[in-house]
Protein backbone atom coordinates (compact mmCIF):
# COMPACT_ATOMS: atom_id res chain seq x y z
CA UNK A 1 0.00 0.00 0.00
CA UNK A 2 1.05 3.49 -0.79
CA UNK A 3 1.15 6.04 2.10
CA UNK A 4 -0.67 9.20 1.29
CA UNK A 5 0.73 12.22 2.61
CA UNK A 6 0.98 16.46 1.67
CA UNK A 7 3.70 16.85 -0.33
CA UNK A 8 5.29 20.64 0.71
CA UNK A 9 3.68 23.08 -1.38
CA UNK A 10 5.08 26.25 -2.66
CA UNK A 11 3.34 29.04 -1.67
CA UNK A 12 1.57 30.52 -5.17
CA UNK A 13 0.93 34.51 -5.20
CA UNK A 14 -2.63 35.68 -5.74
CA UNK A 15 -3.80 38.81 -5.91
CA UNK A 16 -6.89 40.46 -4.83
CA UNK A 17 -8.80 39.71 -7.85
CA UNK A 18 -7.79 35.87 -7.62
CA UNK A 19 -9.29 36.48 -4.43
CA UNK A 20 -12.52 37.43 -5.30
CA UNK A 21 -12.50 34.82 -7.63
CA UNK A 22 -12.00 31.99 -4.61
CA UNK A 23 -14.92 33.52 -2.87
CA UNK A 24 -17.02 33.90 -5.34
CA UNK A 25 -16.54 29.99 -6.23
CA UNK A 26 -16.48 29.08 -2.57
CA UNK A 27 -19.94 30.53 -2.29
CA UNK A 28 -21.60 29.40 -5.42
CA UNK A 29 -19.12 26.68 -7.39
CA UNK A 30 -21.86 26.30 -10.50
CA UNK A 31 -21.57 30.44 -11.00
CA UNK A 32 -21.07 31.27 -14.74
CA UNK A 33 -17.97 32.76 -16.23
CA UNK A 34 -20.29 35.22 -17.76
CA UNK A 35 -22.09 35.71 -14.34
CA UNK A 36 -18.48 35.77 -12.05
CA UNK A 37 -16.87 38.17 -14.82
CA UNK A 38 -19.75 40.66 -14.08
CA UNK A 39 -19.02 40.14 -10.29
CA UNK A 40 -15.16 40.74 -10.57
CA UNK A 41 -15.22 43.43 -12.89
CA UNK A 42 -13.23 40.95 -16.02
CA UNK A 43 -14.08 39.54 -19.11
CA UNK A 44 -15.39 36.10 -19.40
CA UNK A 45 -12.41 35.05 -20.53
CA UNK A 46 -10.00 36.64 -18.00
CA UNK A 47 -12.16 35.17 -15.44
CA UNK A 48 -11.58 31.70 -17.26
CA UNK A 49 -7.92 32.15 -17.78
CA UNK A 50 -7.52 32.82 -14.04
CA UNK A 51 -9.61 29.86 -12.89
CA UNK A 52 -7.50 27.92 -15.37
CA UNK A 53 -4.62 28.80 -13.97
CA UNK A 54 -5.61 28.68 -10.32
CA UNK A 55 -6.36 25.14 -10.72
CA UNK A 56 -3.14 24.40 -12.69
CA UNK A 57 -1.44 25.91 -9.59
CA UNK A 58 -3.72 23.45 -7.77
CA UNK A 59 -5.15 26.57 -5.99
CA UNK A 60 -8.20 25.19 -6.35
CA UNK A 61 -7.97 21.07 -6.40
CA UNK A 62 -11.56 20.17 -7.46
CA UNK A 63 -15.03 21.49 -7.45
CA UNK A 64 -17.57 19.58 -5.85
CA UNK A 65 -21.25 19.46 -3.73
CA UNK A 66 -21.60 19.40 -0.83
CA UNK A 67 -23.80 16.97 0.90
CA UNK A 68 -26.41 17.05 3.73
CA UNK A 69 -26.04 13.29 5.09
CA UNK A 70 -29.23 13.73 7.48
CA UNK A 71 -31.46 13.93 3.74
CA UNK A 72 -30.14 10.85 2.71
CA UNK A 73 -30.29 8.74 5.63
CA UNK A 74 -26.69 9.03 7.63
CA UNK A 75 -27.47 10.17 10.45
CA UNK A 76 -24.70 9.32 12.90
CA UNK A 77 -21.59 11.74 12.82
CA UNK A 78 -18.67 10.72 14.85
CA UNK A 79 -14.95 11.86 15.66
CA UNK A 80 -12.89 8.81 16.54
CA UNK A 81 -8.70 9.56 18.50
CA UNK A 82 -7.33 6.32 17.39
CA UNK A 83 -3.56 5.41 18.83
CA UNK A 84 -1.54 3.38 16.28
CA UNK A 85 2.11 1.78 17.40
CA UNK A 86 4.15 4.00 15.62
CA UNK A 87 5.40 0.88 13.23
CA UNK A 88 1.83 0.39 11.84
CA UNK A 89 0.73 4.02 11.50
CA UNK A 90 1.08 4.50 7.84
CA UNK A 91 -0.38 0.78 6.99
CA UNK A 92 -3.75 1.95 9.48
CA UNK A 93 -4.04 5.21 7.80
CA UNK A 94 -3.62 3.51 4.25
CA UNK A 95 -6.57 1.04 5.07
CA UNK A 96 -8.47 3.17 7.09
CA UNK A 97 -8.38 6.06 4.12
CA UNK A 98 -9.86 3.20 1.72
CA UNK A 99 -12.84 2.93 3.90
CA UNK A 100 -15.68 4.64 2.53
CA UNK A 101 -17.34 5.87 5.77
CA UNK A 102 -14.13 7.92 6.96
CA UNK A 103 -14.77 11.49 5.60
CA UNK A 104 -11.43 12.59 6.85
CA UNK A 105 -8.23 11.32 8.92
CA UNK A 106 -5.03 13.14 9.97
CA UNK A 107 -2.11 12.08 11.62
CA UNK A 108 -1.93 14.25 14.58
CA UNK A 109 0.80 15.45 17.48
CA UNK A 110 1.05 12.96 20.30
CA UNK A 111 1.82 9.84 20.44
CA UNK A 112 1.08 8.20 17.19
CA UNK A 113 -2.70 9.26 16.87
CA UNK A 114 -4.62 9.56 14.05
CA UNK A 115 -7.38 12.24 14.25
CA UNK A 116 -10.51 10.46 11.78
CA UNK A 117 -14.22 11.47 11.47
CA UNK A 118 -16.97 8.54 9.66
CA UNK A 119 -20.50 8.90 9.38
CA UNK A 120 -22.72 5.90 9.54
CA UNK A 121 -26.24 5.11 8.84
CA UNK A 122 -26.86 3.99 12.42
CA UNK A 123 -25.34 3.60 15.62
CA UNK A 124 -25.08 -0.27 14.56
CA UNK A 125 -23.20 0.74 11.13
CA UNK A 126 -21.23 3.06 13.55
CA UNK A 127 -20.58 -0.59 15.37
CA UNK A 128 -20.13 -2.67 13.12
CA UNK A 129 -17.08 -0.14 11.69
CA UNK A 130 -15.31 -0.21 15.03
CA UNK A 131 -15.39 -4.18 15.63
CA UNK A 132 -14.89 -5.34 12.12
CA UNK A 133 -12.96 -3.01 10.43
CA UNK A 134 -10.85 -0.81 13.01
CA UNK A 135 -10.30 -2.79 15.66
CA UNK A 136 -8.65 -5.80 13.98
CA UNK A 137 -5.95 -3.38 12.66
CA UNK A 138 -2.91 -4.34 13.76
CA UNK A 139 -1.16 -1.66 16.24
CA UNK A 140 -4.28 -0.41 17.35
CA UNK A 141 -3.51 0.66 21.06
CA UNK A 142 -6.47 2.73 21.90
CA UNK A 143 -9.67 4.54 20.30
CA UNK A 144 -11.57 7.52 21.62
CA UNK A 145 -15.16 7.84 19.73
CA UNK A 146 -17.22 11.04 20.23
CA UNK A 147 -20.55 11.31 18.20
CA UNK A 148 -22.08 14.49 17.08
CA UNK A 149 -24.74 15.85 18.99
CA UNK A 150 -25.48 19.06 17.40
CA UNK A 151 -23.61 21.07 14.69
CA UNK A 152 -23.39 24.80 14.78
CA UNK A 153 -20.35 25.25 12.01
CA UNK A 154 -18.97 23.59 9.36
CA UNK A 155 -16.60 25.21 6.48
CA UNK A 156 -15.27 23.82 3.68
CA UNK A 157 -12.10 24.78 2.29
CA UNK A 158 -10.15 27.30 3.57
CA UNK A 159 -10.58 30.89 4.75
CA UNK A 160 -9.70 33.51 2.70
Amino acid sequence: MQHRTSSPIENVQIDEIDRKIISALHQNGRISYTDLAKDIGLSRVAVQARINTLMEEGVIERFTAVINPEKIGITVSAFFNVEVEPKYLHEVADRLADEPVVTSLYHMTGPSKLHMHGLFTSNQEMETFMREKLYPLPGIMGVDCQVLINRYKSRMGMRL
